[in-house]
């Protein structure tokens, strides 16, 4: 039999990146410098949020999408926070809601009127103090309302029940910083990367590790839920500090399925995984390119499908929600691309070229809604049940009609899992015990500089006590 060669079927075979003209780019923001490995950018159908750069404290922008063009520079901010923002999520069901987390300690829930920000707004509508480090990672439940996730550097997950402004729920299973949290599709199960190099599978309400991957010769990063196949993708560094991927089994994780090394470049690899056209895209920190993939349910799992291309790196990368997508034009995700040296936030559209103008329903499956399928109360009882669906047809939405009310509280110590957090002060970092120890060292320095100068003023003292003891006119 004669060798024939293998040609794969796929309907993504041909998704190529358009980015959008200057006039529909977010031109002249002051995006943060901050270097903390977060995309600083959370967009949904209505609004673009954007960490920015500000003194005396942290602040972000939220701009109404039609708004494109050139911002003012006296444009009004979100700057409630003490401290750097170092992450911003809108809420999936409700699209004025948006929580954010900083280096103060606290994370907060902002609402934002209807037309944008006319003023700056200093007053969150919710502030939750719970951790005793700065919070790094915030995480909305994709099923449940009004239940929210944060990491801090105090290595613990809290969960948030909004409905009461409390934490519920402690997650204290890692023994170093947690890098990256992922909910697989109907929120039962969580996947974190922490520093200590450990891939773990977390039952969230217990706070029960499932599974637990000590990755030697693959440091992971990043970690995502591919949508309700039971897998799991990692970005991470090879043992040769090469760039890297690796496909777990959520239910084994002794060994990965399968490990692809990407390239040699430094940059953190970010994943974002399309569970409606099973494609995953790689964007890396300071890459310019965007690589995208075909997740598969067999060998070789991964098929590579092309690389949208820029010379402009990015610091990192916004995602619209599938309701948001233009479907008229065939668009199956969109990218705002965040250019730190120019100021410009770049709308990035993945297309499926398609030469008829009527609704493709293979490319637009039902897909989960603006509208949550659990309460609160239902999912920290134990119920877990699957997004409630929608279709894009004719681009169709359907609104929700779920409203957030802040509970009314007073600030008092947080008691979690039987711990005070408030009181509770975790183990430091090497980082934060080396700022310690220098800063210790510079008072030690000036305490002594202090006394020296004392020193000198006293013997100056002495000796003038003493000339004035042997003058003739006191004689």
């Amino acid at each position: 039999m004669s060798w024939r060669p293998q040609y794969r079927s796929s309907k993504f075979r041909n998704v190529y990146g358009k980015a959008a003209s200057r006039e529909h780019c977010f031109d002249g923001i002051p995006i943060t410098k901050n270097v903390h490995d977060n995309h600083f950018c959370a967009v949904n159908a209505r609004f673009l949020a954007i960490v920015t750069e500000s003194a005396g404290g942290g602040a972000f922008l939220v701009i109404p999408l039609q708004q494109t063009g050139r911002i003012e520079p006296n444009y009004p901010k979100v700057c409630g926070h003490q401290g750097n923002v170092l992450d911003i999520k809108w809420n999936p069901f409700i699209e004025n809601i948006i929580a954010s987390c900083s280096e103060d300690t606290s994370v907060r829930i902002w609402e934002i009127p209807e037309g944008g920000l006319k003023r700056n707004m200093t007053e969150a509508v919710l502030e939750l103090y719970g951790h005793s480090r700065r919070v790094g990672l915030v995480e909305w439940h994709p099923t449940a309302n009004s239940i929210l996730l944060s990491a801090g550097y105090d290595y613990k997950v809290l969960i948030w029940n909004l409905a009461v402004g409390e934490p519920v729920k402690m997650i204290d299973c890692h023994t170093d910083v947690i890098l990256s949290l992922s909910f697989n599709t109907n929120g039962s199960l969580l996947a974190t990367t922490c520093k200590d190099k450990k891939l773990r599978v977390v039952e969230p309400r217990s706070g029960r590790v499932l599974q637990e991957a000590s990755c030697k010769n693959h440091r992971v990063n990043r970690v995502v839920f591919l949508g309700s196949t039971k897998r799991l993708l990692t970005t991470g560094v090879s043992r040769w500090n090469t760039r890297q991927i690796a496909l777990w089994d959520q239910e084994d994780l002794s060994m990965p399925l399968m490990e692809e090394e990407i390239d040699g470049l430094s940059g953190l690899l970010f994943p974002f995984y399309d569970a409606d056209t099973h494609m995953l895209y790689l964007a890396g920190k300071g890459d310019g390119n965007i690589r995208y993939y075909e997740i598969g349910s067999e060998k070789p799992y991964l098929n590579y499908l092309m690389e949208f291309r820029s010379p402009a790196p990015q610091k990192g990368l916004g995602v619209m929600p599938k309701h948001g997508l233009d479907v008229s034009a065939c668009e199956v995700f969109r990218f705002y691309k965040l250019i730190t040296l120019k100021g410009l936030i770049e709308p990035i559209s993945m297309i499926v070229p398609r030469r008829s103008e009527t609704y493709q329903e293979d490319i637009y499956p039902m897909t989960p809604g603006t509208e949550p399928a659990l309460t609160p109360e239902e999912w920290l009882s134990g119920v877990n049940r699957d997004p409630i669906l929608m279709s894009l047809k004719e681009g169709y939405k359907r609104n929700s009609n779920i409203v957030f009310k802040a509970p009314v509280r007073e600030k008092k110590s947080v008691v979690v899992n039987g711990i005070d957090l408030l009181e509770n002060v975790p183990p430091r970092t090497e980082n934060e015990l080396l700022r310690m120890f220098f800063r210790q060292q510079d008072e030690i320095r000036r305490l002594k500089d202090e006394l020296s100068q004392k020193d000198i003023r006293i013997r100056q003292l002495q000796l003038e006590l003493k000339n004035f003891r042997n003058s003739p006119k006191n004689n």
